[in-house]
């Protein structure tokens, strides 16, 4: 907690960090195939936040009671779709696609979230987050169609990809809406969506024990499953709901962009995954549509 106050006002710290450690949620969700199923993964990760949630903040918990008492309606629709529904879609992803793929594909959540701030919020958009979102979007396609853009007439997607972009509608849905959060202090908030999460997400894992899927971890999918509790399940949430305080939902949106460089190179050093002609190709675009969108915000902070 130390290290998060220290760079408590240095939004781009933040959400640099945050995107490094989502990059390897994706490394995680590849690595642990075979020694835990989705949706054991998807619970267990929030039996480990909401413990250390409930260890560091229950003085704060006691005294925001009230608040999240009268805003529970509004917080079970913000934890199962931004915590579980994401989650479970993103593990399910990674049975079926690569890390890469996975990190790549989190380039869409920029533009989603840029679209869904403007129509919910009438938020400019400027020439450049609009070019930005264009060079984002196609980078997209280009990997989703892994080069073949022709593909598109034929609908042809690999359905971990497909369940990746329906994660990230959901989480884009859910970043938007964390403008309008209520008056909780970050710790008892984070603690009432993590409670909510692990709430929603027990359906289904009883449908995946129904269907014969589960699979309880072994000692890998132990080890595994507490990095995502503690590094992307709790630092990074933390970590981006300030980024989004500071600089709000569309800014802090296009920060998700980092996310491929950061995938690319650990999918590569630590998977052995291959790095196509399409991979730099969507990748030069992602990070060209956050370094345009940016560039007037950056040139004015230096």
């Amino acid at each position: 907690m130390t290290g998060i106050m220290l760079f408590n006002d240095k939004p781009y710290v933040l959400l640099i960090a945050t995107t490094w450690l989502w990059a390897g949620n994706a490394i995680a969700s590849r690595l642990v195939v075979g020694h835990a199923s989705p949706m054991v993964v998807t619970s267990l990760r929030w039996v480990g936040t909401l413990l250390i949630m409930i260890t560091i903040s229950h003085v704060a918990l006691r005294r925001d009671w009230p608040a999240i008492k009268a805003n529970w309606r509004w917080l079970a629709v913000m934890g199962t779709l931004g915590f579980t529904g994401f989650n479970a879609l993103f593990y399910l992803a990674g049975q079926h696609t690569t890390a890469i793929n996975l990190g790549l594909i989190q380039g869409a959540i920029p533009v989603m979230v840029l679209a869904g701030a403007f129509v919910a919020y009438r938020t400019p958009v400027t020439r450049l987050q609009a070019l930005g979102m264009v060079l984002t979007l196609f980078g997209v396609i280009l990997l989703t169609t892994k080069g073949h853009v022709e593909r598109l007439l034929g609908l042809v997607f690999n359905i971990g990809d497909v369940y990746m972009l329906i994660a990230c509608l959901g989480y884009s849905l859910y970043t938007v809406a964390l403008r309008d959060r209520p008056a909780i202090s970050p710790l008892p908030f984070f603690t009432a969506l993590s409670s909510v999460a692990l709430l929603s997400s027990l359906p289904l894992l009883a449908i995946e024990a129904s269907n014969g899927a589960l699979q309880w971890p072994d000692a890998r999918g132990w080890a595994i499953i507490a990095f995502i509790a503690i590094g992307p399940g709790f630092i990074a949430q933390l970590l981006f709901m300030r980024g989004v305080e500071l600089v709000g939902p569309g800014r802090a949106g296009l920060f998700v962009n980092l996310i491929p460089p950061w995938t690319a190179l650990m999918g590569t050093l630590i998977l052995g995954e291959d790095f196509a002609w399409y991979h730099a190709v969507a990748l030069v675009l992602v990070l060209g549509g956050i370094g345009i969108a940016e560039s007037r915000k950056l040139m004015g902070r230096a």
